[in-house]
């Protein structure tokens, strides 16, 4: 019971660093345009976060919690190595200012410890396969969509006053960012849920199928909300202001696109990537004035961060569980 409560809280430690390294998803573009300053920004972002617990499902949490492995074969060793190599990601990308997506952190941490511990079989190709596919759909489906929805937008506006329009969309980006933090807490903050039921399903604390119980949907989505509160403020500058120069409409044109993209997949019951789906929809509003609006190496960086994401979360939890055998 011991070892369960310490996993527990390791998994909320992870909740807390997902909050962190997204709060730049919830808030680079309000703070990047001054619609509000970083603090009122991650406040602002945080309480939205923790609203979408009364408002979605834990289709995610299923998926994380039984999509990914073989649920037989998680004991205690397997998620506390998958945390770790989680948190060990999470943490040093965080500290470098690189936006990751933690969802793959996780998967990739299950997936590395499951492996070493019981072979290649355990994993669950299909979970696998929809997750695999979404870290290609999820940023291009960010990227085209920001990239009408601004195109739509500019033409509605276009016999409009400049001064006039910045105004009006200053407004509307505290709806748009809103929403996108409803989003975002609603797919990462089941992440957790689903870990945690893992543990309290592996001792035995719950019986059952599987199934979510509100003290953890309530803890999860605190945590992430005290994350995006305190805030990863390398990587909001990385997202906000080094990709590309944003305007209030260009941020309000982001943020939507992506919180329609991350509520669809939710909907789904996918953990889909929400730094993938900002990121494509960033990109997708500074091609709107041309190519060279883009920062294209930051992106190229952005973009290895990504690919590295999954191996290495999965290299950092075999090495744990390992050490977690040897000394036990």
């Amino acid at each position: 019971m011991t070892f369960a409560i310490i996993i527990i809280c390791l998994a909320l430690v992870f909740d807390f660093y997902n909050g962190m390294n997204d709060a730049a998803n919830s808030i680079a573009t309000v703070v990047s345009t001054r619609v509000l300053t970083p603090l009122q920004a991650v406040a602002w972002a945080a309480f939205f976060n923790f609203a979408a617990a009364f408002i979605f499902g834990v289709s995610v949490a299923a998926t994380i919690g039984k999509g990914i492995v073989d649920p037989a074969i998680v004991d205690n060793s397997v998620i506390f190595a998958a945390l770790s190599g989680a948190i060990i990601l999470t943490a040093t990308a965080t500290h470098f200012g690189l936006p990751i997506s933690v969802s793959h952190a996780i998967i990739g941490g299950l997936g590395g410890a499951a492996v070493v511990k019981a072979g290649l079989s355990v994993l669950v190709t299909s979970g696998i396969i929809k997750v695999v596919i979404f870290i290609f759909i999820a940023p291009l489906l960010g990227l085209i969509i920001a990239y009408l929805f601004s195109v739509a937008t500019m033409w509605i506006v276009r016999n409009y006053a400049p001064r006039s329009v910045d105004r009006w969309f200053r407004r509307l980006q505290l709806v748009s960012a809103a929403a996108y933090s409803l989003s975002h807490g609603s797919n990462d903050a089941q992440k957790t849920m689903g870990i945690i039921t893992l543990v309290l399903l592996t001792n035995g604390i719950i019986q059952g199928e599987f199934h979510v119980p509100i003290w953890v949907i309530m803890l999860s989505y605190t945590f992430i909300a005290l994350g995006t509160l305190i805030g990863g403020w390398k990587v909001i500058k990385t997202l906000g202001m080094r990709m590309t120069k944003l305007t209030p409409f260009g941020g309000f044109s982001a943020e939507a696109s992506a919180g329609i993209t991350i509520m669809f997949a939710t909907m789904l019951g996918i953990p889909v990537s929400t730094t993938h789906t900002i990121t494509g929809a960033i990109i997708g509003v500074g091609a709107v004035r041309g190519v060279s609006a883009v920062r294209w190496g930051v992106a190229r960086n952005i973009l290895w961060a990504w690919v590295l994401t999954i191996p290495l979360s999965a290299v950092f939890a075999a090495l744990t569980y390992e050490i977690i055998r040897l000394v036990t």
